[in-house]
Protein backbone atom coordinates (compact mmCIF):
# COMPACT_ATOMS: atom_id res chain seq x y z
CA UNK A 1 0.00 0.00 0.00
CA UNK A 2 1.17 3.82 -0.50
CA UNK A 3 1.57 5.89 2.16
CA UNK A 4 -1.74 7.52 1.15
CA UNK A 5 -3.52 4.29 1.02
CA UNK A 6 -2.24 3.97 4.69
CA UNK A 7 -3.31 6.92 5.75
CA UNK A 8 -6.53 7.01 4.25
CA UNK A 9 -7.95 3.54 6.13
CA UNK A 10 -6.75 4.41 9.78
CA UNK A 11 -9.13 7.70 8.54
CA UNK A 12 -11.99 5.61 7.48
CA UNK A 13 -11.90 3.59 10.41
CA UNK A 14 -11.83 6.54 12.69
CA UNK A 15 -15.05 7.51 11.12
CA UNK A 16 -16.70 4.14 10.97
CA UNK A 17 -15.94 3.51 14.24
CA UNK A 18 -15.75 6.91 16.14
CA UNK A 19 -16.54 5.34 19.61
CA UNK A 20 -13.00 3.03 18.66
CA UNK A 21 -9.24 4.08 19.59
CA UNK A 22 -7.62 3.59 16.33
CA UNK A 23 -4.36 2.34 16.43
CA UNK A 24 -1.57 2.09 13.85
CA UNK A 25 1.62 0.48 13.89
CA UNK A 26 4.66 1.16 11.62
CA UNK A 27 8.31 0.83 10.96
CA UNK A 28 10.20 3.29 8.24
CA UNK A 29 8.88 6.59 6.75
CA UNK A 30 5.50 5.28 4.84
CA UNK A 31 4.34 4.67 7.58
CA UNK A 32 4.50 8.20 9.21
CA UNK A 33 1.13 9.73 7.83
CA UNK A 34 -0.91 6.63 9.05
CA UNK A 35 0.91 6.63 12.15
CA UNK A 36 0.32 10.47 12.81
CA UNK A 37 -3.38 9.91 12.03
CA UNK A 38 -4.28 7.13 14.58
CA UNK A 39 -5.22 7.40 18.15
CA UNK A 40 -2.17 5.86 19.07
CA UNK A 41 0.67 5.32 17.32
CA UNK A 42 3.40 3.25 17.69
CA UNK A 43 6.51 3.13 15.62
CA UNK A 44 9.40 0.36 15.72
CA UNK A 45 12.74 1.82 15.06
CA UNK A 46 14.78 -0.65 13.47
CA UNK A 47 16.48 -1.19 9.72
CA UNK A 48 14.16 1.33 7.75
CA UNK A 49 15.11 4.31 9.97
CA UNK A 50 13.60 5.71 13.26
CA UNK A 51 11.04 8.34 11.29
CA UNK A 52 8.06 6.26 12.41
CA UNK A 53 9.30 6.23 15.88
CA UNK A 54 9.99 10.03 15.93
CA UNK A 55 6.62 10.59 14.74
CA UNK A 56 4.56 8.31 17.06
CA UNK A 57 3.31 8.60 20.24
CA UNK A 58 5.16 5.12 21.38
CA UNK A 59 8.35 3.61 20.10
CA UNK A 60 9.61 -0.03 20.48
CA UNK A 61 12.68 -1.91 19.35
CA UNK A 62 11.24 -4.80 18.35
CA UNK A 63 7.69 -6.17 16.86
CA UNK A 64 7.95 -8.66 19.76
CA UNK A 65 7.54 -5.35 22.63
CA UNK A 66 4.26 -4.81 21.18
CA UNK A 67 1.92 -7.06 23.25
CA UNK A 68 4.00 -6.02 26.05
CA UNK A 69 2.81 -2.63 25.72
CA UNK A 70 -0.43 -3.19 25.49
CA UNK A 71 -1.41 -5.99 27.61
CA UNK A 72 0.53 -5.09 30.33
CA UNK A 73 1.61 -1.48 30.40
CA UNK A 74 -1.43 -0.28 27.96
CA UNK A 75 -4.06 -2.31 30.68
CA UNK A 76 -2.19 -1.09 33.97
CA UNK A 77 -1.93 2.68 32.52
CA UNK A 78 -5.36 2.54 31.99
CA UNK A 79 -6.55 0.84 35.25
CA UNK A 80 -4.01 3.45 37.17
CA UNK A 81 -5.59 6.37 35.61
CA UNK A 82 -8.97 5.79 36.30
CA UNK A 83 -8.28 5.19 40.12
CA UNK A 84 -6.20 8.04 40.35
CA UNK A 85 -8.93 10.05 38.51
CA UNK A 86 -11.62 8.81 40.80
CA UNK A 87 -9.25 9.80 43.49
CA UNK A 88 -8.35 13.45 42.75
CA UNK A 89 -12.13 14.15 42.93
CA UNK A 90 -12.98 11.93 46.28
CA UNK A 91 -9.58 14.24 48.06
CA UNK A 92 -11.04 17.49 46.49
CA UNK A 93 -14.55 16.51 48.05
CA UNK A 94 -12.78 15.62 51.30
CA UNK A 95 -11.05 18.53 51.49
CA UNK A 96 -14.44 21.06 50.85
CA UNK A 97 -16.74 19.29 52.96
CA UNK A 98 -15.60 20.56 56.17
CA UNK A 99 -15.16 23.90 54.91
CA UNK A 100 -18.91 23.66 53.42
CA UNK A 101 -20.09 22.61 56.82
CA UNK A 102 -18.25 25.39 58.38
CA UNK A 103 -19.80 28.25 56.51
CA UNK A 104 -23.07 26.87 57.70
CA UNK A 105 -22.06 26.67 61.84
CA UNK A 106 -20.56 29.80 61.16
CA UNK A 107 -23.04 31.79 59.09
CA UNK A 108 -21.11 32.48 56.41
CA UNK A 109 -18.89 34.07 57.75
CA UNK A 110 -15.98 33.45 55.43
CA UNK A 111 -12.97 32.85 57.89
CA UNK A 112 -10.61 30.12 56.65
CA UNK A 113 -10.48 27.01 58.99
CA UNK A 114 -7.47 25.69 57.87
CA UNK A 115 -3.72 26.51 58.93
CA UNK A 116 -2.06 28.60 56.05
CA UNK A 117 1.13 25.88 56.01
CA UNK A 118 -1.83 22.90 55.55
CA UNK A 119 -3.19 25.04 52.19
CA UNK A 120 0.34 24.96 50.92
CA UNK A 121 1.31 21.45 51.64
CA UNK A 122 -1.91 19.71 51.02
CA UNK A 123 -1.23 19.06 47.08
CA UNK A 124 2.04 18.33 47.73
CA UNK A 125 0.80 15.61 51.07
CA UNK A 126 -2.58 14.49 49.43
CA UNK A 127 -1.71 14.62 45.35
CA UNK A 128 2.03 13.77 44.85
CA UNK A 129 2.88 11.25 47.13
CA UNK A 130 -0.02 8.94 46.70
CA UNK A 131 0.48 9.01 43.61
CA UNK A 132 3.98 7.90 43.74
CA UNK A 133 3.32 5.49 46.11
CA UNK A 134 0.69 3.82 44.13
CA UNK A 135 2.63 3.92 40.96
CA UNK A 136 5.39 1.82 42.33
CA UNK A 137 3.58 -0.48 44.53
CA UNK A 138 0.47 -1.09 43.13
CA UNK A 139 0.03 -4.34 40.82
CA UNK A 140 -3.24 -5.84 40.64
CA UNK A 141 -1.67 -8.98 38.44
CA UNK A 142 1.65 -10.04 37.62
CA UNK A 143 3.20 -9.02 34.16
CA UNK A 144 3.32 -13.24 33.38
CA UNK A 145 0.09 -13.45 34.15
CA UNK A 146 -1.31 -10.19 31.99
CA UNK A 147 0.56 -11.14 28.98
CA UNK A 148 -0.51 -15.21 29.28
CA UNK A 149 -4.12 -14.38 29.48
CA UNK A 150 -5.21 -11.47 27.57
CA UNK A 151 -8.81 -11.76 28.92
CA UNK A 152 -7.82 -9.61 31.59
CA UNK A 153 -7.38 -6.96 28.67
CA UNK A 154 -11.04 -7.18 28.29
CA UNK A 155 -11.40 -5.51 31.45
CA UNK A 156 -10.15 -2.47 29.52
CA UNK A 157 -11.63 -2.75 26.93
CA UNK A 158 -15.39 -3.24 28.82
CA UNK A 159 -13.98 -0.03 30.54
CA UNK A 160 -14.67 -1.23 33.66
CA UNK A 161 -12.30 0.54 35.85
CA UNK A 162 -13.75 4.18 35.45
CA UNK A 163 -17.44 3.88 35.47
CA UNK A 164 -20.52 6.28 36.04
CA UNK A 165 -21.53 4.15 39.23
CA UNK A 166 -17.60 4.02 40.42
CA UNK A 167 -17.21 7.30 40.09
CA UNK A 168 -20.86 8.28 42.19
CA UNK A 169 -19.99 5.70 44.60
CA UNK A 170 -16.73 7.86 45.12
CA UNK A 171 -17.83 11.50 45.43
CA UNK A 172 -21.12 9.69 47.77
CA UNK A 173 -17.66 8.38 50.28
CA UNK A 174 -16.11 11.27 49.82
CA UNK A 175 -18.91 13.72 51.22
CA UNK A 176 -19.48 11.46 54.18
CA UNK A 177 -16.11 10.83 54.85
CA UNK A 178 -15.99 15.04 54.76
CA UNK A 179 -18.67 15.22 57.30
CA UNK A 180 -17.22 12.65 59.88
CA UNK A 181 -13.78 14.94 59.79
CA UNK A 182 -16.29 18.23 60.38
CA UNK A 183 -18.16 16.36 62.71
CA UNK A 184 -15.15 14.70 64.65
CA UNK A 185 -13.67 18.28 64.82
CA UNK A 186 -16.55 20.20 65.65
CA UNK A 187 -17.84 17.89 68.34
CA UNK A 188 -13.63 17.85 69.66
CA UNK A 189 -13.66 21.20 70.06
CA UNK A 190 -16.92 21.95 71.41
CA UNK A 191 -16.14 19.27 74.27
CA UNK A 192 -13.20 21.38 74.95
CA UNK A 193 -14.88 24.87 75.35
CA UNK A 194 -17.57 23.37 77.48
Amino acid sequence: MSPKQKCDLVKFMKHYNPKKTVLAVGDGANDVAMITQAHVGVGIAGMEGSQAATAADYSISEFQQLAPLLLFHGRECYRRNAYMITYNFYKNIVYSMPLFCVSWVSGFSGQSIYDMYLLQIYNLAFTCFPIIIFAVYDHEHLKQDLLSKPRFYSDSLKQNFLTWSKYFWAILEAIVHGFLVFELAYWTFALEVA
